[in-house]
């Protein structure tokens, strides 16, 4: 049996990631949990800080759009017990300051302070009934989606493991692996047989080592001659989205591709570089996704 005395009403988040688009206007914080109900918890109440935009889980990540300032928040328990109070950037970091009552408080201190990811925090004293948080800072990074698509054959390999034991393999404390998804493509004559691309994310301060990186293991591993390995840098994908559509509903051409080429880093280019590049607009938009 695992002894808990030294900390019984305490837990640690397993990781805190925060990521930034280049003119600072918002920030994705994103939070890994073990304990599932605690997250959701906090999903409930946080969305009524006025910094936060949106809240949503991914997996085993709760995600939280916010917006920079500074804000007094008016908790009151059981109605709102604890939110985020302050998100600031500069050149090379992030920082949330989190308060909480109660239960709250214990979660909006100690249990982020001590968060693989943190690089230093000031936090209060928590626990009982008493108000406390916590001011923590963070590594400024940015995202990162790599589109990948034919790496088997019809006699072997599989694109959606290769591209998860890859990104697993790539990941370091400078490139964190966030997402990993598929996508149904329209099902061309010359698939292999499902007809999936992958779009795998990543929170980075280090993107071009990451990318070649990930390039090198694809070229190593890749069983295709048609392989396709497409990058996209940056906080939102949405320019790429009407291709991405479009390689859903219908057989298109290598022409089509360059109406989008300028928002990419295309660093293989066979065949599969179609459905590589149409994956990454989707990435962690799992139903859509998965629709044809």
């Amino acid at each position: 049996m695992a002894n808990i005395s030294e900390s019984p009403y305490t837990i640690s988040y397993p990781e805190i990631i925060a990521v930034a688009p280049e003119d600072g206007t918002e920030v994705e914080l994103i939070e890994r949990f073990d304990c599932t109900g605690g997250a959701m918890w906090v999903g409930h109440h946080y969305i009524k800080s006025p910094l936060v935009r949106s809240a949503r889980v991914v997996g085993s990540t709760q995600r939280f759009m916010l917006k920079p300032g500074c804000v007094d928040l008016k908790l009151e328990g059981s109605y709102f017990p604890a939110g985020i109070s302050a998100v600031e950037l500069n050149d090379s970091e992030i920082g949330i300051s989190y308060l909480g009552m109660g239960g709250g408080g214990v979660g909006a201190s100690v249990c982020r302070a001590s968060a693989k990811g943190v690089l230093r925090a000031e936090t209060d004293p928590s626990g009982g009934g008493k108000i406390a948080g916590t001011r923590l800072w963070l590594p400024r990074m940015e995202r990162v989606i790599i589109g990948i698509d034919d790496t088997d054959t019809s006699e072997e390999g599989a694109t959606w493991t290769l591209a998860h034991n890859i990104s697993k393999a790539v990941e370091d404390e400078h490139s964190r692996y966030l997402s990993h998804t598929i996508v149904q493509l329209f099902p061309v004559p010359y698939r292999t047989k499902n007809c999936v691309a992958l779009a795998c994310e990543f929170a980075t301060d280090r993107p071009e080592q990451l990318i070649d990186s990930f390039q090198k293991l694809v070229e190593k591993y890749t069983l295709s001659d048609e392989t396709g390995l497409a990058v996209f840098r940056g906080f939102d994908p949405s320019p790429l989205e009407e291709y991405g559509k479009s390689v859903k509903a219908g057989e298109v051409t290598m022409a089509d591709l360059e109406k989008i080429r300028k928002y990419l880093d295309i660093r293989i280019e066979g065949r599969g570089i179609i459905g590589a590049s149409a994956a990454i607009p989707y990435y962690t938009r799992y139903e859509e996704a998965l629709s044809i």
